[in-house]
């Protein structure tokens, strides 16, 4: 089981944000009771494109603790259709 975070970058008022994955939602759950950020802030539980959206410095923390480095968009992407492809009845 993996904990994935990407390099997106994005601007949240003045915070730089990306987003954290897994493969499972338990192993996300895990991650981010760990480096701080309330379950509360997941995106999209229960589906395909679960994740949080985390700023820079729990993502550093995340890396420390094992996450590894995506590129967005394309790994994401690719992660996407993945997961999608697993899943029957959902088209990749």
């Amino acid at each position: 089981m993996t904990v994935y975070v990407d390099d997106m970058n994005a601007t949240f008022g003045r915070m730089k944000m990306c987003h954290m994955f897994a493969d499972s939602t338990e192993e996300l759950l895990r991650m981010a009771d760990k480096i701080g950020v309330q379950r509360k802030w997941i995106q999209k539980a229960g589906t395909t494109r679960e994740h949080f959206d985390i700023c820079l410095s729990k993502r550093a923390r995340a890396v420390g603790m094992g996450a590894v480095e995506i590129s967005y968009p394309g790994d994401v992407a690719e992660l996407m259709r993945k997961r999608k492809a697993a899943v029957p009845g959902v088209q990749p």
